[in-house]
């Protein structure tokens, strides 16, 4: 896919904690309508690489660009308010509030809404993640599936451009990735970019447009999903000996 204008370019991000190195050099960038999909090995540096994007760890080094502008020394709030919005690994509900509470402090605080425009992008958001249904229910007895739900549909009620997934698929079950994916697709058919790290890459090849291979710190590979999955140096740092259609099954 060409990329004129991406929404997120990182230009030679840098990151380390004394000696451990858990960005080095990294550059990519993502487009409107673009799903870029992100694998490696535990202790690649891919949950790092969101917070340096979104602003809540600091980087030593490089740049990140939101629709052109730099934002590198920018709040995480500051961005969050262009158009950032993440999800975690670990869904972080606040359990005794309802789901559409949950979702309107997404709409009121990170995405700066007051009064009924808050109600407005909370009820859009629970809908487009089909959770209006249990927009009354207490978020800490959600089963797993709908905390996932309910971790995007905060993310979305922030009103983002760019949205970040970590692992939002772990956990869940054969029967209930596909119902994940179809979310994933809707994002990107809506316009959004999307910059998803999955383990379960079985789920990211039905969906991403392009695929980058972490290990270390360091971009190993970035481009067409199938080819990189089968890319010699990414086998070597993340698949190990066994075939790579394999990984996720």
């Amino acid at each position: 896919m060409a990329v004129s204008t991406p929404v997120l370019r990182v230009e030679h991000l840098a990151k380390a904690y004394g000696r451990v190195v858990t960005a080095r050099d990294v550059s990519f960038d993502v487009a409107a309508g673009e799903v870029l999909g992100v694998v490696g090995p535990n202790g690649a540096g891919k949950s790092t690489l969101l917070s340096l994007v979104t602003g809540t760890t600091p980087a030593d080094g490089g740049r990140v660009r939101l629709d052109g502008v730099d934002v590198t020394r920018a709040s995480a709030a500051r961005r969050s308010a262009l158009g950032v919005g993440r999800s975690y690994q670990v869904p972080r509900p606040f359990g005794q509030m309802s789901v559409f509470e949950n979702v309107l402090v997404g709409a009121a605080y990170g995405g700066a809404r007051r009064g009924r425009e808050a109600h407005r992008q909370a009820a859009g958001a629970l809908e487009r993640c089909g959770m209006t249904r249990l927009a009354d229910t207490p978020a800490g007895s959600l089963r797993l599936l709908d905390r996932k739900r309910l971790e995007l549909a905060r993310a979305l009620a922030t009103g983002p451009r760019l949205v970040l997934l970590d692992e939002i698929a772990g956990g869940l079950t054969d029967a209930e990735l596909p119902e994940l994916v179809a979310l994933v697709a809707d994002l990107r058919s809506s316009g959004l970019a999307v910059v998803w790290i999955e383990h379960i890459v079985h789920a990211l090849l039905q969906v991403v447009d392009r695929l980058m291979c972490l290990a270390l710190g360091d971009v190993v590979a970035i481009g067409d999903p199938h080819a990189v999955m089968r890319d010699p140096r990414v086998v070597e740092v993340y698949l190990g000996s066994g075939p790579a259609d394999e990984v996720g099954a």
